[in-house]
């Protein structure tokens, strides 16, 4: 950040009084510009025995595997963000069920809400985003194309869950992904 979102004038970074962590200050107006990690939410849609993953088509990792996600919007909640993204990328519509797993991603400031949700038909498709769309037996999981780090760790504990019978809810720190 260089100038003020307020009066356009150049900011610096210092600690503020009463703070303890380097922000962006105004130099003129002295406003405190905070930066905070992004939510990205997204979602696990279910159809019978089989999970919806999408391709992507747009960077990073195009050609790659996903579940739908992506950022919250404005004035959304977290459940219908998770719903949006489905139809978005996935043309699937879902009713919502439960809350899956909240995981911190704080190398690249993100903290990712996945929920599962039951697809309310068999129909699906390829959104502006993805290259195809396919619903996948937990067997039958792209483990080698999937798309982040994120999305293993998920689709590891999802898969497990699928086999014991049984859903917890899946807190965790997600680190980069080794080169």
């Amino acid at each position: 950040m260089k100038f003020c979102s307020d009066c356009g004038s150049p900011v610096s970074r210092r600690i503020p009084p009463g703070d303890l962590l380097l922000r962006f200050v105004c130099d003129t107006c002295q406003t405190i510009h905070y930066q905070n990690p992004k939510v990205v939410v997204g979602c696990l849609p279910e159809w019978d025995d089989g999970l919806l993953l999408c391709r992507r088509a747009i960077d990073p990792r195009i050609g790659f595997w996903t579940f739908p996600a992506g950022f919250m919007e404005q004035g959304e909640s977290a459940e219908q963000a998770a719903a949006r993204e489905t139809l978005e990328e996935a043309q699937a519509e879902v009713e919502i069920t439960s809350l899956y797993a909240v995981f911190s991603l704080p190398h690249i400031s993100q903290v990712y809400m996945i929920f599962r949700g039951t697809m309310r038909s068999a129909d699906y498709g390829a959104g502006n985003e993805s290259l195809e769309a396919h619903l996948f037996h937990p067997t039958a999981i792209p483990w080698e194309t999937l798309a982040f780090p994120v999305i293993v760790e998920a689709l590891r504990r999802y898969v497990n869950d699928k086999s014991r019978g049984v859903f917890d809810l899946h807190v965790g720190t997600v680190a980069p992904r080794k080169v």
